[in-house]
């Protein structure tokens, strides 16, 4: 009996250390500092601004494809205060409106407030990369769960925008969301 007690702790030690290094070393452990020499530089003003159009897919827990979404957004700039306004189609049907307000420090840093993101999230802009943290309230219907986010968006050379989010319930990745966004094509004259 004693034997398997042991046997048992020792097996979740091992696991609680391996999402412990996973955690330390993996996505959500970047920083913007490792992006700071990459070009394009990212510049929120410039690169997230005006009508845009948003293409990804959900991942669930396992890692298959469990959603895909297009989105329509709209990003208005006022000096270093912006207000991102996104429209997502779900491929069931649904919609999902959410606004943001983003504020861009002159070092950097980005806060970010939004109806379902509990507080603000806080992130950094480094090279051609930003970096957000923030927790996020599922809508009800889902669960209503509170999750938390790491957001990285690269800008590509194009002008695209490449995003990755992974989101997290007691430090276990739950979903991964990757998206393009880029500036929505104008209709011939």
């Amino acid at each position: 009996m004693m034997m398997t007690f042991l046997f048992v702790l020792a097996i979740l030690t091992a696991l609680a250390l391996v999402v412990v290094v996973r955690n330390l070393t993996g996505f959500a452990s970047q920083t913007g500092a490792e992006y700071v020499d990459n070009e394009p530089t990212l510049d929120l003003p410039r690169h997230l601004s005006g009508p845009m159009t948003c293409e990804g897919m959900i991942f669930g827990p396992t890692g298959r494809v469990t959603s895909r979404f297009t989105a329509d957004m709209n990003i208005v700039w006022d000096g270093p205060k912006g207000v991102m306004s996104e429209t997502f189609q779900y491929d069931d049907g649904t919609t999902q409106t959410r606004e943001w307000h983003l504020i861009v420090a002159d070092d950097g840093s980005v806060r970010a407030e939004a109806s379902d993101v509990i507080g603000a999230g806080s992130g950094r802009l480094g090279g051609n990369a930003l970096g957000l943290r923030y927790k996020i309230r599922l809508p009800e219907e889902n669960g209503g769960h509170v999750l938390d986010a790491v957001d990285w968006m690269y800008l590509q050379a194009d002008g695209v925008i490449l995003n990755r989010s992974q989101f997290r319930k007691y430090g276990i990745k739950v979903a991964e969301l990757f998206c393009t966004i880029r500036p929505k094509e104008k209709p011939n004259a």
